[in-house]
């Protein structure tokens, strides 16, 4: 068990100074309990002092985005130099949250029209969201669920599980179930057990994956008795979230060690914000620290179109130098995915540095990260197969115990053999609303 620091030590009497020992600071329960959600209570932990008209502000934030902060994660913050700090900005309201821009939306990636039931969102082929709580152990700022999370009019019932279990037994083109929400840890271990048994009896989904922050803002959660359980679940799949190197202290990389040492595989999802981690040495550094505690860098999220997000988001440019600063700077197994969730449902959308320079018939010119300009010589003699999704009658061997036929979607239909599909056209244009008048 990971020792308390002295400014926990000094925070946890402030709480509950009868009940402050370090047993009950690691109880995960005594967190959530004692989770700051008031101004006043912030003030008096951090000792600190809001101008008036700045407490008015913030006030109002939390009239709409409610406070809710772990005393753990409340310790994490440089108390000296507060404004500035990314675990406080991560946290804490501040009032351009109540600034709504063009373009913003409380449903930027319209998860509620892509969702066939109630607790589902079913945006990629064979792939769903299962929102199984609305429950958080902190209120991220940044969080693209905000219209979501803490609202009791959102709260997954049984009934509304069994729907979203109906909806999986019922749709044998989904492989990969993650549950979300909110926060699905901070499910009781029989609900989740529960939920994870039903989904694992459904023959045709392969692998469950998990969405938690718990070990970034809650450590203490992931408890032997929780690692016991989804132990008996594999193949499990977990990903956090962390977003700055300050983030991973003692109790979480305990907490990490006890998934990996579980045999689960750990991925992290990296939102880009401005003015916490916008810095190529500061992202290194954290996905260096991931990897050392067997989680391997996932995504670079960059910052979703929320409404009330627009402090936090960066150009698309910064992400682009700061994935120039990793693409041959250090291990692939530290270069994440660095993706746009595009607005209006359109799903993650990849971005990288354009290293293709240009193509021939059979040559293709690449430049490396050094700026090192190549040629790739293409083969002189390569003769496809024609694929006309037949995959019974097709020479290559496909390791499938059945041959499945598929149907392309997509751009992957323009590119299809047995599609005579030669354009995606968008809906609504000029062009097509006068053909439609003819």
């Amino acid at each position: 068990m990971s020792k308390q620091t002295p400014s926990q030590r000094k925070l946890a009497k402030k709480i509950a100074p009868h009940d402050a020992g370090l047993e009950r600071w690691t109880d995960w329960q005594w967190q959530l309990k004692h989770s700051i959600r008031d101004i006043e209570t912030l003030e008096k932990l951090l000792g600190i002092r809001y101008p008036d008209d700045e407490r008015e502000k913030l006030l109002k934030t939390l009239e709409k985005f409610p406070l809710s902060i772990t005393p753990y994660y409340l310790s994490l913050i440089n108390v000296d130099d507060f404004r500035n700090d990314p675990i406080y900005k991560q946290a804490f309201p501040h009032p351009a949250e109540l600034i709504l821009e063009r373009r913003e939306m409380s449903d930027p990636l319209a998860e509620d029209h892509d969702s066939p039931v109630p607790g589902i969102v079913h945006r990629y082929p064979d792939r769903v969201l299962f929102l199984v709580s609305n429950v958080c152990s902190m209120y991220c700022r940044h969080c693209t669920r905000k219209r979501k999370v803490g609202d009791v009019d959102c709260i997954p019932s049984p009934e509304i599980i069994e729907q979203g279990l109906a909806y999986l037994r019922d749709t044998p083109q989904v492989r990969d179930v993650l549950l979300s929400g909110g926060d699905p840890l901070l499910l009781s271990d029989d609900h989740l057990d529960w939920i994870l048994t039903e989904v694992q009896k459904i023959p045709h989904v392969q692998i469950v994956r998990i969405g938690s922050r718990t070990p970034v803002v809650l450590p203490y959660r992931i408890t032997d008795q929780l690692v016991a359980m989804l132990k008996k679940h594999h193949p499990l799949y977990f990903n956090t979230h962390f977003n700055h190197p300050r983030e991973i202290t003692a109790s979480s990389r305990e907490a990490l060690a006890k998934l990996a040492d579980a045999g689960i595989p750990l991925g992290n999802q990296t939102v880009l914000m401005a003015g916490v981690n916008d810095c190529p040495r500061i992202i290194k550094a954290l996905f260096h620290r991931l990897l050392e505690n067997r989680v391997r860098p996932y995504y670079l999220f960059q910052c979703d179109l929320t409404e009330g997000l627009a402090h936090f988001r960066t150009p698309i440019g910064k992400g682009m130098e700061i994935m120039e600063s990793l693409i041959g700077h250090t291990s692939g197994l530290a270069v994440p995915t660095y993706v746009v969730d595009a607005p209006g449902g359109g799903g993650k959308i990849p971005l990288n540095p354009n290293y293709l320079i240009s193509l021939s018939t059979n040559k293709v010119v690449l430049r490396n990260f050094e700026g090192v300009i190549t040629t790739y010589k293409e083969p002189d003699s390569y003769e496809p197969i024609f694929c006309d999704r037949q995959c019974d009658k097709c020479v290559l061997h496909l390791p499938l115990e059945e041959a499945e036929e598929y149907r392309a979607s997509g751009v992957e239909m323009l590119l299809s053999d047995d599609s005579d599909t030669i354009s995606l056209t968008p809906e609504k244009t000029e062009r097509i609303e006068r053909r439609d008048q003819d």
